[in-house]
């Protein structure tokens, strides 16, 4: 805190002038936060050890005069709601519905309540306003529908005068209840009065309410009040930041024989203002982050004592807090942060949504979705403490899509008691299910031990829905609510928006974030203000409520050009002391996250004032010269060690030579570092997975005929064995996914239609006089590759699919799932072979004629694909094309030219100067 804050100059003041009554004296603050900072300036003032003078904030104060207990939003709720239903006994509202509307209603109380003004007269001119909006010379009578409509708006001060001595009755109230009855038991309060003295001060806008009771005390000469304004502010009648302050200094009684204190001359000082235009919310993180490192380097010795983030935009915490620099040691949080979107109240939403799911899906069972499991297990908050790697594994291995609750606590095994409260069976009530979930989030709490700012954090949102759900829990305890999980959740997800997350922190050491309101009073050295944007700071014209604009005016209530006015404080007041101000605003014009420059901006262009260094820049992450470098991994010792391993121990495959020419650097993650893509549950069975169920229903069908000469009767025992088959090695490939219905069943239809399909291809070639004899299925076959282009003979292996004796030719079959074409295995060249992934079929299946050559002992043999999805054009072989001619046997001359190309292949492969170098498509 600077040493010409206004609480440092609020302290020095009552140390001077009420030194010998500071235990009478009564400080009135803004805000809460504000306290500690001032306890902190009096300590600096004096070596000596002295009393503090009370210090409370203007809720706390007003509170203390009404005698009432103030509830926050969520108890609100509840309670007009037990009022409403109590006065619609016919048919009232679910709660789900009627909160709606009610948090609006309920906060158009509290304006009118804040301000005195007569509900009845407010609420019967919008009734009239809601008549004249459904009046019309055409209709005679009125529709059901809007004599219900207008109804509602007859029954608003029923509603307000029944909610209103419901809540005053148990000595309970909403902020402007409060202040109301505050207002009325002034002349007891200061009766009892004897030798208290109060000191308002940092105020700026006050309500009706606070207008009165400041006025009534300071006319008894009972108190005084420090404002925070400064002269330039002050004395431009056009400049929103002095608007209330010049009002309450022309028509306050007090004020005509009475100066008003203080008038400040520190905004004129010199400041150095940077405005800094950036894309979106994470563009201003990083920028804030990139400042704050920028400011510990230029100041260490400061330790961020001075410095303060102030977001325009509450939602920008998260993103901030991933981008502050490690440098930040402390932090201090303070601001109204919504339950709405924090990660446990995200979490929570994901257990109510399973449970909820699993009970719908059948009367008579509890199945979960695998995907709403996962994603409980891989919850930040959970992930760490469930230690569930097993299991996740498990259910993405073996594909599981539903998961019976019985069979997930069978599958885990030993079950901790937080896994037994994420997945237990719920109960049947709502109250039992709130319980287990407040037992959950304590469960989680009790995981933490506070080591790192994360978890505390973290602690901070879990505690925030745990006092949600508790608050349900008491709500459930004292009421007679008939409702079902649904609308449980329902419930939930109205009441958790009015929740918000208390941050605890060191509010004296390190740096300090917080929301604009929270900014009142205090002062930084350096201010970095993020989200300078129309609609976010000022906040706008938006504004939850029932009365119209011109109403608002015509009572005094306020509106948004009144709040446009305390936003201008706000935003002069953080800027009147400090001397280096950061604003930082989003610079994109489109977008869901769009707006233009805050009108904050233009003003201090406009101001242009001499002691201020004002530039504007516009702040682009580094970006790289090119958009992606592709991955180069050179060869050392231990790559070369691991392809020599490859090369003389065990083998190259064909599919990992065409993977090389695919990608080389696919190749390293596959073959070297056995790195492969995370295996994910299938929910729809894959189309490498529905090859290779297809390969191995036709190694069983075929294996019994091996060595044999296939006959039509053969073939037709095969027929008979297809949905025995296809259902066999669908469980076996496909483990426990689900294969009766939707999209799964139509794949294991296909798989069954493609086997029929190719044994009616063989018998129509059987019947037409082809003689087969089956010579191996999936037969594995490993053959040395010696070529003066190698350093040393290489191994090559790999399992073929199918070889026959067809017509006294040997056949050499590679099965494709997908769709080939005959040109996909016709060549007309060698060169360039291995650098064209188009040749892929081509360097399979000659790879697997070069492992059979010397089986074939000098027979004809030809090599080829059959392609499932190309069925009607029957094999197809490998062709060599020379001018108009095409050779489909494979001879020594096509074998030795091959050869040629594939060691110039394997030669790139093990060379140590050439490394891996990513293909960018």
């Amino acid at each position: 805190m600077q040493t010409d804050s206004f609480l440092h100059q609020l302290a020095t003041t009552i140390l001077k002038d009420y030194s010998t009554q500071l235990s009478d004296v009564v400080i009135i603050l803004p805000n809460k936060r504000a306290r500690i900072f001032l306890i902190n300036a009096f300590q600096k003032q004096t070596q000596s050890t002295f009393f503090a003078p009370k210090i409370i904030s203007i809720e706390d104060f007003v509170q203390d005069i009404s005698g009432l207990q103030y509830i926050d939003g969520i108890e609100q709720l509840f309670v007009f709601y037990e009022v409403y239903c109590s006065l619609t006994p016919d048919q009232p509202e679910p709660f789900e519905t009627f909160a709606n509307w009610a948090k609006t209603l309920i906060q158009d109380f509290n304006e009118i309540d804040r301000y005195l003004l007569d509900p009845d007269k407010i609420l019967k001119y919008l009734e009239n306003i809601k008549e004249i909006e459904h009046w019309s010379v055409t209709i005679e009578k009125q529709t059901e529908l809007i004599e219900k409509h207008l109804a509602f708006w007859r029954k608003l001060p029923e509603y307000y005068h029944a909610f209103y001595q419901h809540l005053r009755s148990a000595k309970k109230g909403y902020q402007g209840l409060i202040y109301r009855e505050a207002k009325d038991n002034l002349n007891h309060f200061t009766n009892s009065l004897q030798n208290e003295i109060y000191l308002f001060a940092g105020f700026n806008a006050l309500n009706k309410a606070e207008e009165v009771i400041v006025q009534h005390l300071l006319a008894l000469d009972k108190a005084k009040i420090y404002w925070d304004i400064d002269q330039i502010f002050l004395n431009d009648p056009l400049h929103d930041a002095g608007h209330f302050l010049r009002r309450f200094q022309k028509e306050w009684p007090y004020y005509k024989n009475n100066s008003l204190q203080w008038i400040q001359n520190d905004f004129d000082t010199p400041k150095k203002i940077q405005v800094m235009g950036t894309s979106k919310s994470i563009g201003q993180a990083k920028l804030a982050g990139h400042l704050l490192e920028q400011h510990i380097k230029n100041q260490p010795e400061s330790n961020l004592q001075n410095c303060a983030v102030v977001l325009g935009d509450e939602t920008m915490l998260m993103p901030l807090l991933y981008h502050l620099p490690a440098e930040v040691q402390a932090l201090n949080i303070t601001m109204g942060y919504s339950s709405k979107n924090n990660p446990a109240q995200l979490l929570v939403n994901k257990w109510f949504k399973m449970h909820i799911n699993a009970l719908s899906r059948n009367a008579n069972s509890y199945v979960f979705y695998y995907k709403e499991v996962l994603d409980l297990l891989t919850h930040p908050l959970l992930e760490p403490y469930l230690k569930t790697q097993s299991l996740v594994s498990r259910i993405r291995s073996y594909n599981i899509s539903f998961i019976p609750q019985h069979r997930l606590m069978e599958m885990q095994g030993q079950c901790s008691p937080l896994f037994q409260l994420v997945f237990g069976a719920w109960e049947s009530t709502p109250l039992a299910i709130l319980e287990q979930l407040s037992k959950l989030l304590l469960s989680i709490k009790e995981e933490f031990n506070y080591t790192n700012t994360e978890e505390k954090i973290a602690n901070a949102f879990l505690y925030s829905v745990y006092k949600v759900i508790n608050k349900l829990i008491s709500y459930y305890q004292t009421h007679s609510v008939d409702s079902n999980p649904e609308t449980l959740y329902a419930l939930y997800k109205q009441v958790i928006d009015l929740a918000e997350v208390s941050f605890e922190g060191e509010p004296l050491e390190g740096l300090q974030i917080m929301g604009v309101l929270e900014s009142r009073v205090l002062d930084f050295e350096t201010v970095i203000i993020t989200s300078v944007n129309e609609g976010k700071f000022p906040s706008g014209k938006s504004g939850n409520s029932f009365i119209p604009y011109d109403v608002k005016r015509e009572y005094g209530l306020p509106t948004y050009k009144e709040k446009d006015a305390i936003y201008t404080y706000h935003f002069y007041h953080l800027l009147q002391r400090a001397k280096n101000i950061y604003l930082i605003y989003n610079s994109d014009s489109e977008g869901l996250d769009a707006g233009e420059r805050s009108r904050f901006i233009t003003q201090l262009q406009v101001e242009n004032r001499d002691n201020h260094t004002l530039s504007f820049e516009m702040y682009h992450p580094e970006v790289p010269q090119t958009a992606y470098e592709p991955i180069v991994i050179p060869k050392d010792v231990a790559v070369l060690q691991q392809l020599q391993d490859i090369a003389t121990h065990k083998y190259f495959s064909p599919s990992a030579l065409t993977n090389y020419v695919r990608n080389p650097i696919q190749f390293y993650f596959q073959r070297l570092l056995r790195v492969f893509e995370a295996e994910e549950v299938e929910e729809n069975i894959a189309v490498n997975t529905l090859g290779t169920i297809i390969h191995a229903v036709l190694e069983d069908l075929y294996e019994p005929f091996i060595g044999q000469v296939l006959t039509e009767a053969a073939i037709m025992q095969c027929f008979a064995l297809i949905d025995e088959k296809v259902l066999e090695k669908f469980k076996d490939v496909y483990k426990e996914g689900e294969i009766k219905k939707g999209r799964n069943l139509l794949a294991f239809e296909v798989a069954k239609r493609n086997v029929y399909n190719f044994l009616k291809l063989e018998l129509d070639a059987l019947q037409q006089g082809d003689v087969v004899q089956i010579i191996a299925l999936e037969q594995p076959f490993e053959r040395e590759l010696i070529h003066p282009k190698l350093p040393f003979p290489i191994k090559i292996g790999g399992n073929v699919d199918r070889i026959e004796l067809r017509n006294q030719r040997i056949r050499i079959i590679d099965y494709k799932t997908g769709k080939v074409d005959a040109n996909a295995v016709m060549l007309s060249k060698w060169e360039g072979l291995t650098e064209d992934i188009k040749n892929d079929k081509i360097i399979q299946v000659l790879a697997y004629a070069f492992l059979y050559e010397q089986q074939a002992k000098g027979q004809p043999v030809e090599v080829g694909i059959i392609s499932f999805k190309n069925l009607k054009a029957g094999f197809l072989p490998f062709a060599f094309k020379v001018d108009k001619e095409v050779h489909t046997e494979v001879t020594p001359a096509i074998i030795s030219a091959y050869l040629d190309e594939l060691a110039t292949l394997l030669a790139e492969i093990i060379n140590p100067d050439i490394p891996f170098v990513e293909k960018v498509n």
